[in-house]
């Protein structure tokens, strides 16, 4: 029952983030505890068989112990990809993570939903910076352009200091340069990587330290567009419905055993 428990709290998370951008469903994995082998023997515990013989003696079948919970892990299927028409919005279409700056370090999402700040610096939702090759990303509105390749471009004669341009290197548009590249980042283990809240991640041990992508392992980056989730919702109903009716049949039969117990207590003291 508290397996089950589990995974419904795992579903029930998924569905409420089904509409949450960047947002990778969650799987609750169970393991069995150890099997015991039973093997007939007399009432007073003595085999049938001479001591030490006990290996001749006749196997019944083994006993289940039950399943737990072992872990939670997230599935890092590519979601399908929205157009906002929005200049800040960036979609990853391909495996890997967009890097942030947060009071606690570097952390990693896939939800590219940002936004300009105050400042003019990239950020997400929350405010907190989107990091470049070079540090946060600091753009005017309506003034830059991002490409397949993860490098920003902004109007060369528009920027406020062209000495931290990485390069003047002609774009589409006319007059454009190269102010830096999006940081995208893989893990030798993502499958391992911790929550953090806010559609964040950080790296573990397990997962191992932030990798960045180069070249052809970068994913194509899709400017206008964020990534939707990739919960199926009704895939998670269904889930949610047998979870449901498992941890009824296991409380009909706890609720069962109760009563036989109840019922053989009555019977040997009224005989007793």
């Amino acid at each position: 029952m508290k397996a089950q428990q589990y995974t419904l709290d795992a579903v029930a998370n998924n569905l409420a983030n089904v509409d949450a951008d960047g947002y990778k469903r969650d799987v609750a994995v169970h393991k069995a505890f150890p099997e015991l082998l039973l093997r007939r023997m007399q009432d007073d515990g003595v085999y049938r068989h001479p001591f030490g013989a006990g290996d001749m003696a006749p196997i019944i079948g083994k006993l289940g112990l039950g399943v737990e919970a072992n872990e939670l892990f997230t599935e890092f299927v590519q979601g399908a990809l929205k157009e906002t028409q929005s200049d800040c919005d960036v979609a990853l279409d391909g495996k890997g993570f967009l890097t942030v700056s947060t009071p606690w370090g570097e952390r990693y999402t896939r939800n590219g939903s940002f936004q300009l700040g105050k400042e003019g610096y990239l950020e997400t939702k929350e405010g907190y910076p989107v990091l470049g090759e070079n540090g946060p990303i600091r753009v005017k509105a309506n003034n830059f352009q991002i490409d397949k390749d993860g490098r920003v471009w902004i109007n060369a004669d528009y920027a406020d200091d062209p000495a931290v341009l990485v390069s003047r290197e002609r774009n589409t548009w006319d007059n454009t340069a190269h102010l830096d590249t999006l940081r995208i980042v893989d893990f030798d283990l993502d499958r391992y990587l911790q929550r953090q809240g806010s559609s964040l991640y950080r790296s573990t041990p397990i997962s191992g330290d932030a990798r960045p992508l180069a070249g052809e392992d970068r994913p194509r980056v899709v400017q206008g567009f964020t990534e939707s989730s990739n919960v199926d919702p009704v895939i998670e109903m269904v889930r949610m419905i047998e979870v449901n009716r498992a941890y009824e049949a296991n409380q009909k039969a706890v609720q069962n055993s109760d009563a036989i117990l109840g019922v053989l207590i009555n019977q040997v003291s009224r005989f007793g």
